[in-house]
């Protein structure tokens, strides 16, 4: 392949011109003829041979020249929730995200992946082919159930529904509750795809300030007072400022809800990352008003796309038929068994115990090192690889942001987290993704340069 596609860039072969014949070739390298068959059929499923049945394979056209947004990125585009989910998203492989949402390569558990995915060559032929079931293998939903009643969430598996991801899993609870117009509660600051996700559902976006022990309790109530129809949140290390929601503040909000009737939807997809758990809405609700989901793409696999929904069985079986009807089917069996396989392992308790003290570790350094740039933690997390930071001298966050984008360094302003755009002065940072060297002497120039 190596050899083809080298004759091809040298213009050795130019564009329609046939390659030579298998056995041609296999005699002149000193390979079967069964080896470069191989080669010839992969290259021609990448798209640099095309092959004519009864003819031989021929090298394609040119590829097309690149377009602008595969060159660079889009700096003159607003920074807004989706700027910085495409730049982390498309940025080149090695650059620096510390505004980015996940955790390195080398911090996953790869290596239980690895097992888990050598574990599906042995899986029923099924597995590999055909639709998932409607709520989720059995055996992903089980263990999921055990794992909330060790959190005092005692609920069936049949009250889980297995989804594509944490994301698909709030886009079906928002196609089936609302309508366009409809009002929808959020934290002021929050998970800024929340904001781009309800913004696609034409949702009438509402924040609430959010304290370092939860959401304002005054300011929900009177919110919840004009009759919303959700409450988005996250209230284990919350994204992005990574606090804690109090007990008294819990139950405060779940009685605001209930006198308004509010249904609030609680991503937890950072509990894995607590070192004790903390009050939960829906555990202290028993998922009547509460739905609870998330995924496993913070401590487990972003690839491997699988996410869950729990919630009162009216709600649902009406989540079944809305993911049959859009997506034809639920949660990719390959994936779910990838996950369940890894959850089973006896080294991922393992693996998230060596996580969260190498995270401890990472806020501790990160935050003094951001310390020496004059960028102060708005609070200590306990848990979790956030720091919600406020810059020095009321810097411009965005203006940061553009300018260490073109070192190549994607950053997180703090506005695209705020409904209000009240945190211009802002930038969360992701302390996992803060190890490589370039990302300090980049964010210095940025704090110093002219858009700042």
């Amino acid at each position: 392949m190596r050899t083809i596609r080298g004759r091809i860039a040298a213009r050795g072969l130019a564009p329609g011109e046939r390659l030579p014949s298998i056995r041609g070739l296999a005699t002149s390298m000193g390979v079967s003829p069964s080896t470069v068959a191989e080669a010839y059929e992969r290259l021609a499923a990448e798209g640099a041979v095309r092959s004519r049945p009864g003819s031989g394979f021929y090298a394609a056209s040119s590829a097309p020249p690149p377009t602008l947004a595969e060159i660079g990125p889009r700096l003159d585009r607003e920074v807004d929730p989706f700027w910085v989910s495409r730049q982390s998203l498309d940025g080149e492989p090695d650059a620096p995200k510390p505004g980015c949402g996940w955790l390195p390569a080398s911090w996953m558990p790869v290596e239980p992946l690895r097992r888990a995915a050598r574990g599906l060559a042995r899986a029923e032929g099924a597995v590999l082919t055909d639709y998932g079931t409607t709520r989720g293998p059995a055996g992903l939903r089980r263990l999921l159930a055990r794992q909330f009643a060790e959190e005092g969430l005692p609920v069936g598996p049949d009250r889980i529904l297995l989804t594509g991801s944490g994301t698909q899993a709030v886009d079906l609870v928002c196609r089936l509750l609302l309508r366009p117009g409809d009002a929808v509660l959020v934290d002021d600051p929050c998970y800024f795809n929340f904001q781009a996700l309800l913004r696609a559902h034409r949702a009438t976006v509402i924040g609430v300030p959010w304290t370092e022990a939860g959401p304002d309790p005054e300011r929900f109530a009177q919110a919840a007072s004009q009759r919303p129809r959700l409450y988005l949140t996250n209230s284990a290390l919350h994204n992005p400022t990574g606090a804690t929601l109090s007990p008294a503040i819990a139950h405060r909000i779940l009685n605001a809800a209930a006198a308004h009737d509010v249904t609030i939807v609680e991503d937890d997809i950072f509990a894995p990352l607590e070192p004790e758990p903390s009050p939960r809405l829906a555990t202290l609700d028993g998922l009547e008003r509460v739905i609870r989901i998330g995924s496993f793409s913070k401590t487990l696999s972003a690839s491997v796309r699988c996410g869950y929904v729990a919630a009162r069985p009216d709600t649902i079986e009406a989540l079944i038929d809305l993911q049959v009807a859009t997506h034809f089917g639920g949660v990719s069996p390959v994936a779910a068994e990838l996950v369940a396989g890894v959850l089973g392992d006896g080294q991922y308790r393992k693996h998230l115990d060596a996580l969260r003290r190498r995270l401890a570790r990472a806020r501790r350094e990160t935050a003094e090192r951001l310390a020496s740039l004059g960028i102060r933690p708005w609070l200590m997390p306990r848990g979790g690889f956030y720091l919600w930071c406020a810059l020095p001298d009321s810097r411009d966050a965005a203006g940061v942001a553009r300018a260490a984008l073109r070192d190549g360094v994607v950053l997180a302003p703090g506005d695209v987290f705020s409904v209000s755009r009240t945190a211009s002065d802002r930038m969360r940072f992701n302390v996992a993704q803060m190890g490589d060297g370039r990302v300090m002497p980049v964010l210095s120039r940025a704090l110093a340069g002219p858009e700042a």
